[in-house]
């Protein structure tokens, strides 16, 4: 999806992404509310056009971990507790942003960020599948949760707080560690001191 539409909109389809940016100064305040708006409601239909395809089966039914929902405790796929949700929710998150404002950073090598994110996805979702079936995006979260209701949705509260904490921590390091990029280098007759 970043190579298809990052170009348009810089493909963020998580929430937590987007505050990460604007943490990082990557972003202007004023678009947040309205890109958050837009990923909440492609998540709404992601999970309606899921739950579309699952009721064509024989055997499905709708129940409390259905549609992928995440969770602690019941809720999670090895019974997690709270803290274990919230802890690699925001460390997982953090990484994630880490990535990702490492690898479109100016002084970055275009034209790979895609495939960095996405493998950083990738390892996410292996390591924490387990733990609370893998949120990191507060947009996807929400989809599911609505639908499935009842304890998903009493759990949605921390899929929004993990993730937009890991990703505001992870704007603020980033600019710590990283600074501020350089200008681009001056190239042509001021380079060279035309008006000497």
């Amino acid at each position: 999806m970043a190579y298809s539409i990052g170009h348009i909109s810089g493909c963020h389809l998580n929430p937590a992404v987007t505050i990460g940016l604007w943490a990082g100064k990557r972003f202007p305040a004023k678009d947040i509310a309205p890109y958050i708006v837009a990923q909440v409601l492609g998540a709404i239909v992601a999970a309606a056009v899921l739950m579309t395809i699952a009721q064509g089966g024989p055997d499905f039914a709708m129940g409390p971990t259905s549609l992928a929902v995440n969770g602690y405790g019941v809720q999670s796929p090895g019974h997690y507790t709270l803290v274990s949700g919230l802890i690699i929710e925001v460390v997982l998150t953090f990484g994630f942003l880490i990535v990702i404002l490492g690898a479109t950073d100016t002084r970055s090598p275009s034209g790979f960020a895609p495939i960095a994110i996405g493998l950083a996805l990738t390892l996410i979702h292996l390591i924490s599948i387990p733990v609370t079936n893998t949120s990191v995006n507060p947009a996807r979260s929400t989809g599911p949760a609505l639908l499935v209701g009842g304890l998903a949705l009493q759990q949605l509260w921390l899929f929004w707080l993990a993730p937009i904490g890991g990703a505001l921590a992870a704007g603020g390091a980033y600019r710590w560690l990283a600074g501020e990029p350089a200008a681009p280098p001056v190239v042509g007759e001021t380079m060279l001191g035309a008006d000497q």
